[in-house]
């Protein structure tokens, strides 16, 4: 789910950092890794977390990483796991190129030069379940503020989710969130060596990644792996999946693929996998075992773990998609009268701007207010709406922050699609708000930072926007939201009070 406006913050160029045979050594469980280091972190890349998920272990549990001898160059980025990529080279959809390969189940560490017990932050990429990687995010600017940053990857559309009678259920299917629960295992047993605290986790993700965010706050297995969660743009009011409907969408991809048993399956090559799945839906699923609840349906019932949260979306989510909407009208006649009711002054605007509108409320924006105010009955929860356009778009007559907008500030990391040369005074300025903010949190458990951010309360039902004049805002959107909550909400099959 991360397209046009998306950020790519690509390999680490490393000027002036120490180089490999001379970096920052650290031994973890596997054995000794060499890094680099900067004046503001030091750096760790492509550490392996589990076993290449290869052969057999191919649409299997993830296993402990293997040991290595002697030391481990940890200067340099690894590959991503397999997606489609461009022909050309450029960035795909989730900012991914470069070398894939199946044994990619890595992740890197930024750590501050001088850590002790230090909060840590795990980074969980965006790109629909199917494209991104976690390389392509730079965390120096959080180990220059004290918190070890940890950026992983995980697997990815049919090598990530995927059913097939010829696995049986035992397994289930969800590969990528078992990938997450190791890592997040990985990090719990090694993550001292850096200098962090195992007792001070937070995981945060954006689009897929904040998805992927609240499958993990709905799994029994990642209790006691984190301690706070940020989801950013990711949704949560899906309808349930079953795992006999997923089996039935193997079957369909092995026929197409001609693979009549597992064995064939497990010998296709990785990158056709992940071309001729890529036009499918991925993500995770409840397949009975690692998810026995969709995350709608775990915090209605006040099973989600709980754990202090903060959650928002942008407001351009309807970025996704695309820049024409050929068929508006015939979209904006599906919407149902009492959502369309809400939007008055959108709907006098065109289909197009009703359609949009409607989209990023109903994905993304209403999600995020329903599920903070179902997190709230436990753990305190804080709820934001982020509308600021960088300087360099306004000319071009942007007025709404696009889906991913968000992440260059919360990085305070511009990245190569932004030249340094474009970024203005107030780009920094809100850069250095987000940032602090979701600092303060994985170091206090509240964003206690340059803006005064209230807990979430449906009564009060206030946010924090980030924007032009960021501040709090009471009752935001609340007739667009309440319409869409009485549409959405009996399609989720949730639990009866």
């Amino acid at each position: 789910m991360l397209r046009w406006g998306a950020i790519v913050f690509g390999s680490l160029a490393l000027a002036g950092a120490a180089q490999a045979a001379d970096g920052p050594k650290v031994k973890v469980e596997s054995g000794v890794l060499v890094g680099a280091q900067t004046d503001r972190a030091r750096i760790f890349r492509n550490v392996p977390y589990a076993a290449p998920p290869v052969g057999d272990l191919r649409w299997a549990s993830p296993q402990k990483p293997l040991a290595w001898s002697g030391e481990r160059d940890a200067a340099v980025n690894g590959p991503s796991c397999p997606q489609k990529m461009n022909a050309d080279g450029t960035p795909n959809e989730g900012s991914a190129n470069g070398p894939t390969s199946e044994d990619c189940l890595q992740l890197n560490v930024f750590a501050p030069l001088e850590a002790k017990k230090a909060p840590v932050m795990v980074w969980l990429h965006g790109g629909g379940h199917k494209t991104g990687g976690g390389w392509i995010y730079d965390g120096q600017n959080f180990a220059r503020d004290g918190v070890v940053l940890v950026a992983i990857n995980y697997r990815l559309g049919p090598l990530g989710y995927f059913a097939h009678p010829a696995l049986g259920t035992d397994q289930g299917g969800n590969y990528g969130l078992m990938d997450q629960v190791a890592a997040l295992q990985w990090v719990k047993r090694n993550i001292a060596a850096f200098g962090g605290d195992p007792a001070n986790v937070t995981v945060f993700g954006e689009s897929a990644g904040g998805s992927s965010t609240l499958a993990l706050l709905a799994a029994p297995a990642a209790k006691g792996l984190f301690h706070k969660a940020v989801v950013q743009s990711g949704g949560g009011w899906s309808a349930p999946e079953t795992l006999a409907h997923k089996q039935e969408e193997g079957l369909a991809l092995a026929g197409k693929l001609g693979a009549r048993d597992l064995a064939q399956l497990r010998a296709l090559p990785a990158q056709v996998l992940a071309d001729e799945g890529a036009g499918a839906d991925y993500g995770p699923f409840v397949d009975g075992r690692w998810l026995k609840q969709t995350p709608a349906q775990a915090f209605a019932a006040g099973r989600a773990i709980d754990v202090p949260l903060i959650i928002g979306a942008n407001s351009g989510e309807d970025s996704l998609l695309g820049r024409r909407l050929p068929n508006a009208a015939a979209m904006a006649a599906e919407i149902p009268a009492t959502v369309k009711a809400a939007y008055p002054d959108e709907a006098a605007n065109g289909d197009e701007a009703l359609v949009r509108a409607v989209f990023g409320d109903r994905y993304m924006v209403g999600p995020a207010r329903w599920l903070a105010g179902q997190a709230a009955a436990g753990k305190p929860a804080w709820l934001y709406h982020f509308s600021y356009v960088g300087s360099r778009f306004r000319p071009m007559g942007v007025t709404r922050a696009a889906h991913a907008a968000e992440i260059q500030y919360v990085f305070e990391y511009w990245g190569r699609r932004t030249p340094l040369s474009m970024v203005a005074a107030d780009d920094r300025a809100m850069a250095d708000l987000m940032h602090g903010c979701w600092v303060a949190f994985a170091k206090t458990g509240a964003p206690k930072c340059a803006v005064a951010w209230p807990a979430y309360e449906a009564a009060d039902d206030e946010l924090v926007e980030f924007g032009a004049d960021s501040g709090v805002r009471s009752g935001f959107r609340k007739r667009q939201l309440d319409a869409q909550e009485q549409v959405a909400l009996p399609s989720l099959a949730l639990p009866e009070n």
